[in-house]
């Protein structure tokens, strides 16, 4: 049902930019029913791949919105990433978690952006409270304590003011919603040129390739190297002092660069990009009814490929709580928390995937051998191999029990459920919004929990392995032990889950579920 104060040029949120973050915020908006609009100041898809990492994260949001299955016909899982010393050495790999996936979708994948925006944005158009306006750019942008109001000029010219409760700005690592609300980046302090190439390689070109995704630590010209969808094939090549990022562009100095790999009878260039890789995060993320998400936001090298990610966390994080707020369900104040939690959360995997470039990036011979010698020393002379998923950090405050957990903060599992002969993820049994999940082997009882959930808005359920139902009872069984293993790692009876899938708390017993509910009754307002 759309959520409309039916006044004319009036939105409940303006959303400001059309990429992937903008989109699927649109379409998250769009679902609960809130009027949209989005703007973009380009009037089509940026043709060509930039992003090429997605991960079971934002696959199970994907899914949550219904499009997962349209989006995985241009992904392919993301093999190991390879890292090769200074004398061409393996010396770690990076992968992903094994089987079974802790999420339900396979940890690491890779993508062709353009059919998948496509995908993004066709959701977002799908509902009738969502007005597109492509081709249309933001020239002005002022609030009050109630209300934002937005000067936009069209595609044919025409200017136009419309007024929000809410802006989004998802408007890149340029953004003028950022610039014009004073939010300021703050450095991290990483600053190095590179060359983005993307390659669609022929036969003749996949033959000679390597067939894992690698990291050349070579401190003569450090390099990386990705397997994409299909016949899609990345190298982001590091240029090196007094070479001219324009003119590395150029054709023939990008097939110079690739002649170790391949030729140009080899395949044909689909993209060659000069960027500087940065380290960047916003000093705030709000500003009173102004918001940012995506590169507005941050932005981060992409050695483990989490760009996207991060501004799809981004805007995940922030519509639960925006349609909350919309709804007069919980005060504005609840916004504040979505700063607080993103903006750690990106400064810490930034800083992890800062420290993973700097060691890639070593340009001293000496220097390199000598990382190269304590990668090797860390896994007792064997190459040691690191999970992606363990570099991407918890939550650590925010909207969060105050109690102590080590489940705290965590992503929720989503184990496969057996029915009718098959299985379902989790999920699609119980909705994406607040839940309340029992280990159906505790003493913890749905029963007694189940006039607090429904005052509070949770959905509730209880999971056992397979083997382990009683007769009689509406417990779901598991089909792996994802969920049970879960809370055995964690000594927990119970979780209760966020709309993102983050656990606001883990409790031991009856009684420390009581007192977790009542803090996320007061926390929601």
């Amino acid at each position: 049902m759309q959520n409309d104060n039916a006044k004319p040029g009036h939105y409940s949120v303006l959303i400001v930019g059309f990429g992937p973050s903008g989109a699927v915020a649109a379409g998250l908006l769009g679902k609960k029913g809130h009027r949209t609009l989005v703007i973009d100041r380009l009037t089509d898809i940026y043709d060509k791949p930039r992003a090429i990492a997605v991960d079971h994260e934002i696959l199970r949001h994907l899914d949550n919105m219904g499009i997962a299955g349209e989006v995985l016909r241009y992904t392919a899982p993301f093999t190991a990433s390879e890292h090769f010393g200074a004398q061409g050495q393996l010396i770690r790999r990076i992968d992903m978690v094994p089987e079974p996936y802790p999420l339900g979708y396979t940890p690491s994948m890779v993508f062709t952006q353009p059919p998948v925006e496509a995908v993004m944005r066709e959701h977002a158009a799908s509902f009738d409270c969502v007005e597109i306006s492509l081709g249309t750019e933001l020239i002005g942008l002022s609030q009050t304590d109630a209300i934002v109001s937005a000067d936009i000029r069209e595609a044919d010219g025409t200017v136009r003011k419309v007024t929000a409760d809410y802006v989004i700005g998802c408007d890149g690592a340029s953004s003028t919603v950022r610039q014009t609300a004073g939010i300021r980046l703050e450095d991290l302090i990483f600053d190095e040129p590179w060359l983005v190439i993307d390659v669609q390689a022929n036969e003749s070109g996949l033959a000679k390739l390597p067939k894992a995704s690698a990291q050349f630590c070579s401190p003569s010209r450090p390099a990386s190297y990705i397997i994409g969808p299909k016949n899609h094939r990345r190298w982001e090549i590091m240029l090196l002092p007094g070479e001219n990022p324009h003119d590395m562009e150029k054709p023939e100095n990008v097939w110079k660069l690739l002649s170790r790999w391949i030729t140009p009878e080899d395949g044909s260039l689909w993209r060659a990009a000069a960027y500087r890789f940065h380290a960047l995060v916003a000093d705030r993320w709000r500003e009173r009814r102004i918001l940012i998400a995506g590169d507005a936001a941050h932005q981060q090298p992409p050695f483990i490929g989490q760009g996207m990610c991060q501004g799809l966390r981004d805007v995940t994080n922030l519509v639960w709580k925006l349609d909350r707020v919309l709804k007069k369900q919980s005060p504005d104040s609840l916004l504040n928390t979505y700063g607080v939690e993103r903006k750690r959360h990106v400064r810490e995997l930034t800083g992890k995937i800062k420290a993973i470039g700097e060691v890639i990036c070593i340009r001293d011979p000496e220097a390199a051998a000598a990382r190269d010698e304590q990668l090797l020393a860390e896994g007792n002379g064997v190459p040691r191999t690191i999970t992606r998923q363990e570099i991407v950090p918890p939550l650590q405050e925010g909207l969060l029990t105050a109690g102590a957990s080590d489940a705290r903060g965590t992503l929720f599992p989503q184990p496969a459920i057996l029915k009718d002969g098959g299985s379902v993820l989790l999920d699609h049994l119980t909705g994406a919004g607040w839940r309340l999940v029992i280990d159906g082997r505790s003493s913890v009882k749905a029963s007694s929990f189940a006039d607090t959930a429904k005052e509070i808005g949770l959905s509730v359920a209880a999971i056992v392995p397979a083997g382990e139902a009683e007769t009689g009872t509406d417990m779901l069984v598991e089909e792996d032990s994802v969920m049970s293993g879960w809370f055995d790692r964690y000594g927990a009876a119970a979780a209760l889950v966020r709309p993102d899938h983050y656990v606001f708390g883990a409790a031991r017993d009856a009684s420390e579920l009581a007192t977790q509910l009542g803090e996320l009754k007061s926390c929601l307002g």
